[in-house]
Protein backbone atom coordinates (compact mmCIF):
# COMPACT_ATOMS: atom_id res chain seq x y z
CA UNK A 1 0.00 0.00 0.00
CA UNK A 2 1.23 3.65 -0.77
CA UNK A 3 2.31 5.19 2.18
CA UNK A 4 0.16 8.39 1.93
CA UNK A 5 0.29 9.99 5.08
CA UNK A 6 3.36 9.88 7.77
CA UNK A 7 3.91 10.66 11.54
CA UNK A 8 -0.34 10.67 11.88
CA UNK A 9 -2.56 8.57 14.10
CA UNK A 10 -4.82 6.16 12.23
CA UNK A 11 -7.72 8.13 13.38
CA UNK A 12 -8.73 10.99 10.98
CA UNK A 13 -11.28 13.97 12.78
CA UNK A 14 -14.15 14.09 10.27
CA UNK A 15 -15.78 17.93 10.03
CA UNK A 16 -19.00 16.74 9.70
CA UNK A 17 -20.80 16.70 12.31
CA UNK A 18 -18.96 19.66 14.31
CA UNK A 19 -20.61 20.53 17.78
CA UNK A 20 -23.38 23.14 17.06
CA UNK A 21 -24.99 25.87 19.92
CA UNK A 22 -28.43 26.30 20.43
CA UNK A 23 -28.70 28.51 17.04
CA UNK A 24 -27.67 26.32 15.29
CA UNK A 25 -24.61 27.89 14.87
CA UNK A 26 -21.42 25.65 14.89
CA UNK A 27 -19.03 26.05 18.16
CA UNK A 28 -16.15 27.04 16.93
CA UNK A 29 -14.43 27.19 20.57
CA UNK A 30 -15.29 23.70 21.19
CA UNK A 31 -14.10 22.61 17.79
CA UNK A 32 -10.87 24.76 18.54
CA UNK A 33 -10.70 22.30 21.52
CA UNK A 34 -10.85 19.18 19.85
CA UNK A 35 -9.04 20.40 17.49
CA UNK A 36 -5.93 21.10 20.12
CA UNK A 37 -6.64 17.62 21.67
CA UNK A 38 -6.38 15.71 18.38
CA UNK A 39 -3.22 17.58 16.92
CA UNK A 40 -1.97 16.72 20.49
CA UNK A 41 -2.52 12.95 20.79
CA UNK A 42 -0.61 12.84 17.11
CA UNK A 43 -3.60 12.82 14.94
CA UNK A 44 -3.10 15.00 11.93
CA UNK A 45 -5.75 14.47 8.86
CA UNK A 46 -8.55 16.41 8.76
CA UNK A 47 -11.32 15.73 6.30
CA UNK A 48 -14.48 18.74 5.34
CA UNK A 49 -16.26 18.59 2.25
CA UNK A 50 -17.76 21.71 -0.24
CA UNK A 51 -21.29 20.57 0.81
CA UNK A 52 -20.59 20.46 4.74
CA UNK A 53 -22.55 23.10 5.74
CA UNK A 54 -20.05 25.56 7.97
CA UNK A 55 -17.65 23.04 8.11
CA UNK A 56 -14.85 24.65 6.17
CA UNK A 57 -15.22 28.08 7.73
CA UNK A 58 -14.91 26.24 10.73
CA UNK A 59 -11.97 24.32 9.75
CA UNK A 60 -10.16 27.76 8.62
CA UNK A 61 -10.97 28.98 12.14
CA UNK A 62 -9.91 25.83 14.54
CA UNK A 63 -7.28 24.75 12.52
CA UNK A 64 -5.95 26.47 9.60
CA UNK A 65 -5.49 29.68 11.23
CA UNK A 66 -4.12 28.35 14.25
CA UNK A 67 -1.52 25.75 13.40
CA UNK A 68 1.57 25.92 10.98
CA UNK A 69 -0.20 24.38 6.90
CA UNK A 70 2.42 21.36 7.10
CA UNK A 71 1.39 20.21 10.34
CA UNK A 72 -1.79 18.76 9.14
CA UNK A 73 -3.20 16.88 6.37
CA UNK A 74 -6.34 18.61 4.77
CA UNK A 75 -8.94 16.88 2.86
CA UNK A 76 -12.37 18.00 1.27
CA UNK A 77 -14.32 17.14 -1.80
CA UNK A 78 -16.02 18.27 -5.14
CA UNK A 79 -19.42 17.45 -5.12
CA UNK A 80 -20.99 17.72 -8.63
CA UNK A 81 -24.80 16.91 -8.03
CA UNK A 82 -26.86 19.24 -9.75
CA UNK A 83 -28.09 20.62 -6.30
CA UNK A 84 -24.25 21.69 -5.71
CA UNK A 85 -23.79 22.70 -9.77
CA UNK A 86 -25.84 23.46 -12.68
CA UNK A 87 -22.75 23.68 -15.17
CA UNK A 88 -19.00 22.49 -15.62
CA UNK A 89 -17.84 25.92 -14.99
CA UNK A 90 -19.80 25.63 -11.18
CA UNK A 91 -18.50 21.95 -10.36
CA UNK A 92 -14.25 23.84 -11.43
CA UNK A 93 -15.01 26.69 -9.32
CA UNK A 94 -15.66 24.43 -5.89
CA UNK A 95 -11.96 24.57 -5.17
CA UNK A 96 -11.32 27.81 -5.40
CA UNK A 97 -14.22 28.38 -2.94
CA UNK A 98 -13.14 25.85 -0.50
CA UNK A 99 -9.87 27.24 -0.40
CA UNK A 100 -11.08 30.62 0.32
CA UNK A 101 -13.53 29.32 3.27
CA UNK A 102 -10.76 27.23 4.85
CA UNK A 103 -7.80 29.72 4.10
CA UNK A 104 -5.40 26.65 2.91
CA UNK A 105 -3.36 26.91 0.46
CA UNK A 106 -3.67 23.51 -0.84
CA UNK A 107 -5.34 20.62 -0.02
CA UNK A 108 -3.41 17.36 0.64
CA UNK A 109 -6.41 15.25 -0.70
CA UNK A 110 -9.21 16.38 -2.93
CA UNK A 111 -11.67 13.98 -3.32
CA UNK A 112 -14.50 13.94 -6.41
CA UNK A 113 -18.00 13.60 -3.66
CA UNK A 114 -19.96 10.50 -3.04
CA UNK A 115 -19.65 8.67 -6.83
CA UNK A 116 -22.42 5.86 -7.44
CA UNK A 117 -23.95 4.66 -10.93
CA UNK A 118 -26.40 7.47 -10.70
CA UNK A 119 -24.23 10.36 -11.12
CA UNK A 120 -20.65 8.95 -12.30
CA UNK A 121 -21.52 10.01 -16.24
CA UNK A 122 -21.84 13.87 -14.60
CA UNK A 123 -18.77 13.64 -13.26
CA UNK A 124 -17.34 12.38 -16.96
CA UNK A 125 -19.44 14.90 -18.72
CA UNK A 126 -17.88 17.39 -16.95
CA UNK A 127 -13.88 16.58 -17.01
CA UNK A 128 -13.70 16.39 -13.76
CA UNK A 129 -11.14 13.72 -13.54
CA UNK A 130 -8.69 15.02 -15.80
CA UNK A 131 -8.90 18.53 -13.95
CA UNK A 132 -7.83 16.59 -10.38
CA UNK A 133 -4.96 16.05 -12.58
CA UNK A 134 -4.28 19.49 -13.76
CA UNK A 135 -5.36 20.70 -10.24
CA UNK A 136 -2.25 18.49 -9.28
CA UNK A 137 0.18 19.25 -11.43
CA UNK A 138 -0.57 23.12 -10.94
CA UNK A 139 -0.01 22.21 -6.60
CA UNK A 140 -3.36 23.36 -6.00
CA UNK A 141 -3.23 19.26 -4.65
CA UNK A 142 -1.54 17.04 -3.53
CA UNK A 143 -3.34 13.48 -3.72
CA UNK A 144 -7.06 12.79 -5.56
CA UNK A 145 -9.48 10.27 -5.15
CA UNK A 146 -13.36 9.65 -4.44
CA UNK A 147 -15.80 8.89 -1.98
CA UNK A 148 -18.10 5.82 -2.95
CA UNK A 149 -21.60 4.92 -2.04
CA UNK A 150 -22.62 1.75 -4.56
CA UNK A 151 -22.13 -1.57 -5.78
CA UNK A 152 -19.08 -3.36 -5.59
CA UNK A 153 -19.33 -4.03 -9.17
CA UNK A 154 -19.39 0.09 -9.92
CA UNK A 155 -16.39 0.69 -8.11
CA UNK A 156 -14.56 -1.83 -10.00
CA UNK A 157 -15.75 -0.19 -13.26
CA UNK A 158 -15.15 3.33 -11.93
CA UNK A 159 -11.18 2.01 -10.90
CA UNK A 160 -10.65 -0.04 -14.27
CA UNK A 161 -11.47 3.52 -15.90
CA UNK A 162 -9.50 5.23 -13.68
CA UNK A 163 -6.71 3.85 -12.40
CA UNK A 164 -4.89 7.45 -11.61
CA UNK A 165 -7.17 7.04 -8.62
CA UNK A 166 -4.61 7.44 -5.56
CA UNK A 167 -7.27 6.36 -3.08
CA UNK A 168 -10.98 5.94 -2.06
CA UNK A 169 -13.26 6.51 0.68
CA UNK A 170 -15.46 3.46 1.31
CA UNK A 171 -18.19 3.58 3.90
CA UNK A 172 -16.86 0.30 6.24
CA UNK A 173 -17.76 -0.96 9.53
CA UNK A 174 -18.72 -4.06 10.89
CA UNK A 175 -22.46 -3.97 10.68
CA UNK A 176 -22.17 -3.49 7.08
CA UNK A 177 -19.38 -5.48 6.22
CA UNK A 178 -21.75 -7.90 4.82
CA UNK A 179 -24.48 -6.44 4.51
CA UNK A 180 -25.78 -6.71 1.02
CA UNK A 181 -26.97 -3.46 0.67
CA UNK A 182 -23.65 -1.98 1.40
CA UNK A 183 -21.42 -4.96 0.75
CA UNK A 184 -18.87 -3.53 2.76
CA UNK A 185 -16.31 -6.10 3.03
CA UNK A 186 -16.94 -6.67 -1.33
CA UNK A 187 -16.16 -2.88 -1.70
CA UNK A 188 -12.92 -3.10 0.35
CA UNK A 189 -11.68 -5.80 -1.82
CA UNK A 190 -12.61 -4.46 -5.06
CA UNK A 191 -10.27 -0.91 -4.01
CA UNK A 192 -7.39 -3.83 -2.37
CA UNK A 193 -7.47 -5.87 -6.09
CA UNK A 194 -6.75 -2.84 -7.50
CA UNK A 195 -4.11 -1.80 -5.28
CA UNK A 196 -5.78 1.65 -3.37
CA UNK A 197 -5.41 2.59 -0.05
CA UNK A 198 -8.76 3.21 1.61
CA UNK A 199 -10.22 6.07 3.81
CA UNK A 200 -12.76 4.53 5.91
CA UNK A 201 -15.99 6.85 6.48
CA UNK A 202 -18.98 5.44 8.83
CA UNK A 203 -17.06 3.08 10.75
CA UNK A 204 -20.16 3.88 13.55
CA UNK A 205 -22.29 3.98 10.98
CA UNK A 206 -23.01 7.38 11.81
CA UNK A 207 -23.18 6.74 15.56
CA UNK A 208 -25.31 3.86 15.65
CA UNK A 209 -22.66 1.40 16.58
CA UNK A 210 -21.91 3.90 19.48
CA UNK A 211 -24.98 2.62 21.35
CA UNK A 212 -26.02 -0.55 19.81
CA UNK A 213 -28.93 -2.98 20.50
CA UNK A 214 -28.66 -4.23 23.55
CA UNK A 215 -27.92 -7.73 23.11
CA UNK A 216 -25.09 -6.09 20.86
CA UNK A 217 -24.06 -4.06 24.03
CA UNK A 218 -23.50 -7.10 26.11
CA UNK A 219 -21.77 -8.81 23.74
CA UNK A 220 -19.35 -6.17 23.34
CA UNK A 221 -18.90 -5.30 26.92
CA UNK A 222 -18.84 -8.77 28.69
CA UNK A 223 -16.12 -9.10 26.33
CA UNK A 224 -14.40 -5.88 27.40
CA UNK A 225 -16.36 -3.75 29.87
CA UNK A 226 -13.82 -1.20 29.96
CA UNK A 227 -14.04 -0.49 26.05
CA UNK A 228 -17.03 1.89 24.55
CA UNK A 229 -19.41 -0.11 22.29
CA UNK A 230 -18.03 2.73 19.69
CA UNK A 231 -14.25 1.53 19.98
CA UNK A 232 -15.12 -1.86 18.83
CA UNK A 233 -15.97 -0.16 15.39
CA UNK A 234 -14.00 1.92 14.87
CA UNK A 235 -10.90 -0.61 15.79
CA UNK A 236 -12.77 -2.91 12.94
CA UNK A 237 -12.58 -0.87 10.22
CA UNK A 238 -9.14 0.53 11.63
CA UNK A 239 -7.39 -3.32 11.57
CA UNK A 240 -8.44 -3.57 8.27
CA UNK A 241 -4.72 -3.98 6.30
CA UNK A 242 -5.38 -1.74 3.47
CA UNK A 243 -6.84 1.14 5.27
CA UNK A 244 -4.81 4.18 6.18
CA UNK A 245 -7.01 6.46 7.71
CA UNK A 246 -10.04 6.12 9.73
CA UNK A 247 -12.86 9.09 9.72
CA UNK A 248 -14.79 9.29 12.52
CA UNK A 249 -17.27 12.40 13.24
CA UNK A 250 -17.05 13.19 16.10
CA UNK A 251 -19.78 16.15 17.75
CA UNK A 252 -18.15 16.61 21.45
CA UNK A 253 -14.71 16.83 22.95
CA UNK A 254 -15.71 13.70 24.94
CA UNK A 255 -16.05 11.80 21.76
CA UNK A 256 -12.58 13.04 20.63
CA UNK A 257 -11.18 11.82 24.11
CA UNK A 258 -12.96 8.04 23.91
CA UNK A 259 -11.60 8.35 20.58
CA UNK A 260 -7.96 9.46 21.37
CA UNK A 261 -8.20 6.75 24.43
CA UNK A 262 -7.64 3.41 22.22
CA UNK A 263 -6.22 5.11 18.83
CA UNK A 264 -3.25 7.11 19.96
CA UNK A 265 -1.91 3.70 21.02
CA UNK A 266 -3.97 1.84 18.19
CA UNK A 267 -3.92 -2.12 18.70
CA UNK A 268 -5.47 -4.02 16.20
CA UNK A 269 -8.34 -6.25 16.90
CA UNK A 270 -7.06 -10.17 17.83
CA UNK A 271 -8.82 -13.01 16.78
CA UNK A 272 -10.41 -13.65 19.94
CA UNK A 273 -11.87 -9.93 19.62
CA UNK A 274 -12.87 -10.58 15.66
CA UNK A 275 -14.52 -13.58 17.34
CA UNK A 276 -16.43 -11.28 19.34
CA UNK A 277 -17.07 -8.89 16.63
CA UNK A 278 -18.69 -11.80 14.95
CA UNK A 279 -20.99 -12.61 17.80
CA UNK A 280 -22.16 -9.10 17.83
CA UNK A 281 -22.75 -9.01 13.98
CA UNK A 282 -24.76 -12.75 14.33
CA UNK A 283 -26.67 -10.78 17.28
CA UNK A 284 -27.42 -7.77 14.89
CA UNK A 285 -28.37 -10.15 11.86
CA UNK A 286 -30.63 -11.98 14.27
CA UNK A 287 -33.30 -8.93 14.91
CA UNK A 288 -36.37 -8.41 13.02
CA UNK A 289 -36.49 -6.64 9.51
CA UNK A 290 -37.05 -6.51 6.43
CA UNK A 291 -35.45 -9.54 4.70
CA UNK A 292 -34.39 -7.87 1.64
CA UNK A 293 -31.24 -8.86 -0.49
CA UNK A 294 -31.27 -5.63 -2.76
CA UNK A 295 -30.79 -7.20 -5.64
CA UNK A 296 -32.95 -4.52 -7.54
CA UNK A 297 -35.24 -6.86 -9.40
CA UNK A 298 -38.35 -4.92 -8.35
CA UNK A 299 -37.02 -1.38 -9.40
CA UNK A 300 -37.47 -1.55 -13.10
CA UNK A 301 -41.04 -2.19 -13.42
CA UNK A 302 -42.18 0.26 -10.68
CA UNK A 303 -43.83 3.06 -12.58
CA UNK A 304 -43.48 6.09 -9.83
CA UNK A 305 -39.66 4.29 -10.21
CA UNK A 306 -39.27 4.22 -5.86
CA UNK A 307 -36.02 2.78 -5.28
CA UNK A 308 -37.62 0.21 -3.08
CA UNK A 309 -34.55 -1.46 -1.54
CA UNK A 310 -32.83 2.31 -0.28
CA UNK A 311 -36.31 2.32 1.69
CA UNK A 312 -35.86 -0.92 3.09
CA UNK A 313 -32.22 -0.87 3.99
CA UNK A 314 -33.29 2.47 5.95
CA UNK A 315 -37.05 1.14 7.34
CA UNK A 316 -33.82 -1.37 8.65
CA UNK A 317 -31.96 1.16 10.41
CA UNK A 318 -35.13 2.05 12.12
CA UNK A 319 -36.10 -1.72 13.34
CA UNK A 320 -32.37 -2.71 14.26
CA UNK A 321 -31.63 0.31 16.17
CA UNK A 322 -34.93 1.67 16.96
CA UNK A 323 -33.42 5.36 16.68
CA UNK A 324 -35.98 7.49 14.48
CA UNK A 325 -34.22 10.48 14.02
CA UNK A 326 -31.12 8.57 12.63
CA UNK A 327 -33.27 6.99 10.15
CA UNK A 328 -35.43 10.37 8.89
CA UNK A 329 -32.01 11.95 8.51
CA UNK A 330 -31.05 8.62 6.58
CA UNK A 331 -34.18 8.70 4.00
CA UNK A 332 -34.07 12.09 3.78
CA UNK A 333 -30.47 11.82 1.70
CA UNK A 334 -30.44 8.21 1.02
CA UNK A 335 -33.80 8.36 -0.76
CA UNK A 336 -33.76 11.22 -2.80
CA UNK A 337 -36.37 10.47 -5.27
CA UNK A 338 -39.69 9.35 -5.09
CA UNK A 339 -40.86 8.25 -1.56
CA UNK A 340 -42.18 5.39 -0.18
CA UNK A 341 -46.13 7.20 -0.09
CA UNK A 342 -46.09 7.51 -3.79
CA UNK A 343 -46.48 3.78 -4.17
CA UNK A 344 -50.01 3.21 -6.33
CA UNK A 345 -50.29 -0.23 -5.11
CA UNK A 346 -49.92 -1.30 -9.02
CA UNK A 347 -47.96 -4.96 -7.64
CA UNK A 348 -45.54 -5.40 -10.30
CA UNK A 349 -42.61 -5.33 -7.68
CA UNK A 350 -44.08 -8.28 -5.18
CA UNK A 351 -44.26 -10.12 -8.72
CA UNK A 352 -40.69 -9.71 -9.39
CA UNK A 353 -39.65 -10.50 -6.13
CA UNK A 354 -37.74 -13.19 -5.33
CA UNK A 355 -37.91 -12.96 -2.08
CA UNK A 356 -41.80 -12.87 -2.23
CA UNK A 357 -41.75 -9.92 0.73
CA UNK A 358 -45.08 -8.02 0.87
CA UNK A 359 -43.67 -4.68 -0.82
CA UNK A 360 -46.67 -2.93 -0.80
CA UNK A 361 -47.56 -3.07 2.43
CA UNK A 362 -44.27 -2.31 3.78
CA UNK A 363 -43.66 0.50 1.61
CA UNK A 364 -46.54 1.47 3.43
CA UNK A 365 -45.34 0.91 6.89
CA UNK A 366 -41.86 2.68 5.89
CA UNK A 367 -44.37 6.04 5.25
CA UNK A 368 -45.78 5.98 8.14
CA UNK A 369 -42.72 5.64 9.73
CA UNK A 370 -40.17 7.82 8.21
CA UNK A 371 -42.20 10.22 6.23
CA UNK A 372 -44.57 11.72 9.70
Amino acid sequence: MEQLIENSLKLGFGLMRLPRMASGEIDVEQTKQMVDLFMEAGGRYFDTAFVYQGSEEATRQALCERYPRDSYYLATKLNAGEFCCKSEQQAREEIRISLERTGAEYFDFYLLHALDSGNMARYEKYGLWEYLKELKEQGIIRHFGFSFHDKPEVLDQILTAHPEAEFVQLQINYADWENPGVQSRACYEVAEKHGKPVVVMEPVKGGLLAAPPETVESILKTADPDASCASWAVRFAASQPNVFVVLSGMSTTGQMENNLSYMKEFRPLSGEEYEVIAEARKALDQIDKIPCTACAYCKPGCPMSIDIPAVFSVANVYKMYDNLAAAKNEYFYNVPGAKASECVGCGQCESACPQHLPIISLLQEAAEKLEQ
